[in-house]
Protein backbone atom coordinates (compact mmCIF):
# COMPACT_ATOMS: atom_id res chain seq x y z
CA UNK A 1 0.00 0.00 0.00
CA UNK A 2 1.20 3.62 -0.87
CA UNK A 3 1.62 5.15 2.58
CA UNK A 4 1.24 8.42 0.73
CA UNK A 5 -2.10 7.86 -0.98
CA UNK A 6 -3.37 6.51 2.62
CA UNK A 7 -2.85 9.52 4.55
CA UNK A 8 -4.32 11.59 2.03
CA UNK A 9 -6.96 9.54 1.30
CA UNK A 10 -7.62 9.60 4.85
CA UNK A 11 -7.09 13.05 5.84
CA UNK A 12 -9.89 13.90 3.14
CA UNK A 13 -11.88 11.31 4.40
CA UNK A 14 -11.95 13.11 7.74
CA UNK A 15 -12.51 16.38 6.08
CA UNK A 16 -15.11 16.53 3.58
CA UNK A 17 -16.83 13.07 4.56
CA UNK A 18 -16.68 13.28 8.12
CA UNK A 19 -18.63 10.52 10.15
CA UNK A 20 -19.06 8.58 7.22
CA UNK A 21 -18.12 4.96 7.69
CA UNK A 22 -14.48 3.88 6.23
CA UNK A 23 -14.60 1.53 3.05
CA UNK A 24 -12.97 -1.93 3.44
CA UNK A 25 -9.80 -2.90 1.50
CA UNK A 26 -9.50 -6.35 -0.25
CA UNK A 27 -6.28 -8.66 -1.73
CA UNK A 28 -5.51 -11.75 -2.43
CA UNK A 29 -2.60 -13.44 -0.84
CA UNK A 30 -1.61 -16.85 -0.29
CA UNK A 31 0.39 -16.01 2.59
CA UNK A 32 -1.50 -18.10 6.08
CA UNK A 33 -4.12 -15.89 7.38
CA UNK A 34 -3.53 -16.39 11.02
CA UNK A 35 -6.29 -15.36 13.45
CA UNK A 36 -7.73 -13.46 10.87
CA UNK A 37 -9.07 -16.78 8.84
CA UNK A 38 -12.99 -17.08 8.61
CA UNK A 39 -13.73 -20.72 9.57
CA UNK A 40 -15.76 -23.02 7.45
CA UNK A 41 -19.28 -22.56 8.41
CA UNK A 42 -21.56 -25.35 9.32
CA UNK A 43 -24.42 -23.98 6.90
CA UNK A 44 -25.44 -21.47 4.71
CA UNK A 45 -23.65 -18.14 5.20
CA UNK A 46 -23.51 -14.94 3.14
CA UNK A 47 -20.19 -13.29 2.90
CA UNK A 48 -21.87 -9.51 3.19
CA UNK A 49 -23.24 -9.94 6.54
CA UNK A 50 -19.83 -11.43 7.78
CA UNK A 51 -18.17 -8.35 6.18
CA UNK A 52 -19.38 -6.21 9.03
CA UNK A 53 -16.59 -7.82 11.54
CA UNK A 54 -14.42 -6.18 8.79
CA UNK A 55 -15.78 -2.76 8.98
CA UNK A 56 -15.22 -2.65 12.90
CA UNK A 57 -11.87 -3.22 12.41
CA UNK A 58 -10.96 -7.11 11.95
CA UNK A 59 -8.78 -8.28 9.18
CA UNK A 60 -10.63 -11.06 7.48
CA UNK A 61 -9.34 -14.13 5.23
CA UNK A 62 -11.48 -16.17 3.37
CA UNK A 63 -10.44 -19.29 1.27
CA UNK A 64 -12.88 -21.58 -0.95
CA UNK A 65 -13.92 -23.45 2.74
CA UNK A 66 -15.00 -20.39 4.42
CA UNK A 67 -17.24 -19.13 1.47
CA UNK A 68 -20.60 -20.18 3.03
CA UNK A 69 -22.32 -19.85 -0.08
CA UNK A 70 -21.79 -20.99 -3.71
CA UNK A 71 -22.23 -18.03 -5.42
CA UNK A 72 -19.87 -16.20 -2.66
CA UNK A 73 -17.08 -19.34 -4.24
CA UNK A 74 -17.97 -18.46 -8.02
CA UNK A 75 -17.86 -14.47 -7.34
CA UNK A 76 -14.43 -14.52 -5.82
CA UNK A 77 -12.80 -16.65 -8.32
CA UNK A 78 -12.87 -19.98 -6.27
CA UNK A 79 -14.83 -21.86 -8.09
CA UNK A 80 -16.14 -21.51 -12.23
CA UNK A 81 -18.56 -24.19 -11.57
CA UNK A 82 -22.85 -23.45 -11.33
CA UNK A 83 -25.00 -25.34 -9.21
CA UNK A 84 -27.59 -28.11 -11.42
CA UNK A 85 -30.00 -25.86 -12.95
CA UNK A 86 -28.73 -22.77 -12.29
CA UNK A 87 -31.39 -21.26 -14.77
CA UNK A 88 -34.27 -22.35 -13.37
CA UNK A 89 -33.08 -21.31 -9.51
CA UNK A 90 -32.76 -18.15 -10.86
CA UNK A 91 -35.67 -17.85 -12.93
CA UNK A 92 -39.13 -19.62 -12.07
CA UNK A 93 -37.97 -22.49 -10.09
CA UNK A 94 -39.31 -26.37 -11.22
CA UNK A 95 -42.75 -27.55 -9.78
CA UNK A 96 -42.36 -29.44 -6.94
CA UNK A 97 -38.87 -30.03 -7.04
CA UNK A 98 -37.06 -26.39 -6.84
CA UNK A 99 -38.05 -22.95 -5.88
CA UNK A 100 -36.84 -20.11 -8.14
CA UNK A 101 -35.68 -16.96 -7.04
CA UNK A 102 -37.86 -15.08 -9.66
CA UNK A 103 -34.45 -12.88 -10.68
CA UNK A 104 -35.40 -13.42 -14.28
CA UNK A 105 -38.31 -14.02 -16.37
CA UNK A 106 -37.16 -17.37 -17.79
CA UNK A 107 -34.67 -20.10 -17.93
CA UNK A 108 -34.26 -19.05 -21.11
CA UNK A 109 -32.96 -15.32 -20.74
CA UNK A 110 -30.83 -16.80 -17.61
CA UNK A 111 -28.88 -18.78 -20.14
CA UNK A 112 -28.36 -15.76 -21.88
CA UNK A 113 -27.56 -13.58 -19.34
CA UNK A 114 -25.05 -16.18 -18.63
CA UNK A 115 -23.18 -16.14 -22.15
CA UNK A 116 -22.41 -12.21 -21.07
CA UNK A 117 -20.74 -13.25 -17.85
CA UNK A 118 -16.86 -12.47 -17.62
CA UNK A 119 -15.35 -15.09 -14.70
CA UNK A 120 -11.78 -14.79 -13.22
CA UNK A 121 -9.95 -17.62 -11.60
CA UNK A 122 -8.73 -16.33 -7.81
CA UNK A 123 -4.82 -15.42 -8.10
CA UNK A 124 -4.12 -16.77 -5.11
CA UNK A 125 -5.62 -19.02 -2.21
CA UNK A 126 -7.03 -16.23 0.36
CA UNK A 127 -9.49 -13.18 -0.34
CA UNK A 128 -8.35 -10.81 2.37
CA UNK A 129 -10.34 -8.21 3.38
CA UNK A 130 -9.37 -4.95 6.00
CA UNK A 131 -10.56 -1.94 6.78
CA UNK A 132 -8.34 1.22 5.08
CA UNK A 133 -6.63 2.60 7.97
CA UNK A 134 -5.31 -0.83 8.71
CA UNK A 135 -3.41 -1.78 5.27
CA UNK A 136 0.51 -2.23 5.98
CA UNK A 137 3.29 -0.85 3.45
CA UNK A 138 3.53 -4.80 2.29
CA UNK A 139 -0.42 -5.24 1.74
CA UNK A 140 -1.57 -4.10 -2.29
CA UNK A 141 -5.18 -3.84 -2.23
CA UNK A 142 -6.99 -4.76 -5.65
CA UNK A 143 -9.87 -2.60 -4.51
CA UNK A 144 -11.60 -0.30 -2.17
CA UNK A 145 -15.35 -1.66 -1.18
CA UNK A 146 -17.66 1.26 0.27
CA UNK A 147 -21.21 0.74 2.07
CA UNK A 148 -22.61 4.13 1.92
CA UNK A 149 -25.91 6.30 2.53
CA UNK A 150 -27.47 8.21 -0.47
CA UNK A 151 -25.40 11.47 0.67
CA UNK A 152 -22.19 9.29 0.98
CA UNK A 153 -23.20 7.92 -2.65
CA UNK A 154 -23.29 11.13 -4.19
CA UNK A 155 -20.64 12.45 -3.06
CA UNK A 156 -18.25 9.50 -4.51
CA UNK A 157 -20.43 9.09 -7.12
CA UNK A 158 -19.75 13.01 -8.68
CA UNK A 159 -15.93 12.26 -7.69
CA UNK A 160 -15.22 9.19 -10.04
CA UNK A 161 -16.65 11.35 -12.76
CA UNK A 162 -14.88 14.49 -11.61
CA UNK A 163 -11.70 13.22 -14.17
CA UNK A 164 -13.95 11.58 -17.10
CA UNK A 165 -15.50 13.23 -20.37
CA UNK A 166 -17.17 9.88 -20.82
CA UNK A 167 -20.67 10.05 -18.49
CA UNK A 168 -20.01 6.27 -17.28
CA UNK A 169 -17.44 6.72 -14.76
CA UNK A 170 -19.37 4.63 -12.61
CA UNK A 171 -21.50 1.81 -14.09
CA UNK A 172 -24.26 -1.10 -12.02
CA UNK A 173 -24.30 -4.49 -13.41
CA UNK A 174 -26.75 -7.08 -12.62
CA UNK A 175 -25.16 -9.37 -9.90
CA UNK A 176 -25.14 -11.07 -6.95
CA UNK A 177 -23.85 -8.62 -3.86
CA UNK A 178 -20.78 -10.26 -3.37
CA UNK A 179 -20.53 -9.93 -7.39
CA UNK A 180 -20.11 -6.53 -7.47
CA UNK A 181 -17.84 -5.89 -4.68
CA UNK A 182 -15.42 -8.55 -5.70
CA UNK A 183 -16.18 -9.82 -9.33
CA UNK A 184 -16.47 -6.83 -11.05
CA UNK A 185 -14.05 -4.74 -9.30
CA UNK A 186 -11.37 -6.69 -9.68
CA UNK A 187 -12.25 -7.56 -13.37
CA UNK A 188 -12.14 -3.46 -13.98
CA UNK A 189 -8.61 -3.27 -12.66
CA UNK A 190 -7.66 -4.19 -16.19
CA UNK A 191 -9.25 -2.12 -18.04
CA UNK A 192 -7.86 0.81 -20.36
CA UNK A 193 -10.44 2.80 -18.18
CA UNK A 194 -11.61 1.49 -15.23
CA UNK A 195 -15.10 2.26 -13.31
CA UNK A 196 -16.19 1.76 -10.26
CA UNK A 197 -18.89 -0.68 -9.28
CA UNK A 198 -22.29 0.83 -8.07
CA UNK A 199 -24.15 -2.54 -6.34
CA UNK A 200 -25.71 -4.26 -2.87
CA UNK A 201 -29.17 -4.14 -4.83
CA UNK A 202 -29.17 -7.87 -4.63
CA UNK A 203 -32.36 -8.76 -3.03
CA UNK A 204 -31.02 -11.89 -1.05
CA UNK A 205 -27.91 -9.83 0.01
CA UNK A 206 -30.04 -6.68 1.05
CA UNK A 207 -30.73 -8.69 4.94
CA UNK A 208 -27.34 -8.82 5.64
CA UNK A 209 -26.60 -4.58 4.21
CA UNK A 210 -26.95 -1.95 7.13
CA UNK A 211 -30.01 -0.03 6.10
CA UNK A 212 -30.10 2.22 3.88
CA UNK A 213 -26.71 1.44 2.40
CA UNK A 214 -25.58 0.34 -1.07
CA UNK A 215 -22.00 -0.68 -1.99
CA UNK A 216 -19.30 1.64 -4.40
CA UNK A 217 -16.18 -0.73 -5.36
CA UNK A 218 -13.50 1.22 -6.91
CA UNK A 219 -10.88 -0.17 -8.60
CA UNK A 220 -7.45 0.80 -6.87
CA UNK A 221 -5.80 2.85 -10.09
CA UNK A 222 -9.11 4.57 -10.13
CA UNK A 223 -9.18 5.13 -6.46
CA UNK A 224 -5.84 6.78 -5.99
CA UNK A 225 -7.20 9.27 -8.95
CA UNK A 226 -10.16 10.12 -6.79
CA UNK A 227 -8.22 10.76 -3.81
CA UNK A 228 -5.41 12.80 -5.71
CA UNK A 229 -8.65 15.03 -6.75
CA UNK A 230 -10.57 15.50 -3.88
CA UNK A 231 -8.97 18.62 -2.77
CA UNK A 232 -9.80 20.38 -6.43
CA UNK A 233 -13.28 19.25 -6.39
CA UNK A 234 -16.91 19.83 -5.95
CA UNK A 235 -16.05 18.87 -2.12
CA UNK A 236 -14.50 22.19 -1.28
CA UNK A 237 -17.47 24.10 -2.25
CA UNK A 238 -20.46 24.99 -0.39
CA UNK A 239 -22.94 22.72 -2.55
CA UNK A 240 -20.91 19.92 -0.79
CA UNK A 241 -21.18 22.03 2.37
CA UNK A 242 -24.61 21.32 2.76
CA UNK A 243 -24.59 17.79 1.51
CA UNK A 244 -22.63 16.85 4.57
CA UNK A 245 -24.92 18.57 6.94
CA UNK A 246 -26.69 15.27 5.98
CA UNK A 247 -24.60 12.80 6.86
Amino acid sequence: MDMELKEKFLAGWRKYFAGAELPLGFYYTDAAPGAGYVAPPAGHQCLIGVLARAFRGETLSFDSASMGCAGGRRFAGFTGELRPGFEHFLSCGIPGKLEGERYKKSPELVLEWLKTAVNFTAPAKYLVFKRFDKLEQDEQPTAVVFFASPEVLSGLFTLANFDEAEPNGVFCPFSAGCGTIVRYPYLEQASARPRAVLGMFDVSARPFMPKGALSFAVPMGKFSRMAGNMDESFLITKSWERVKTRF
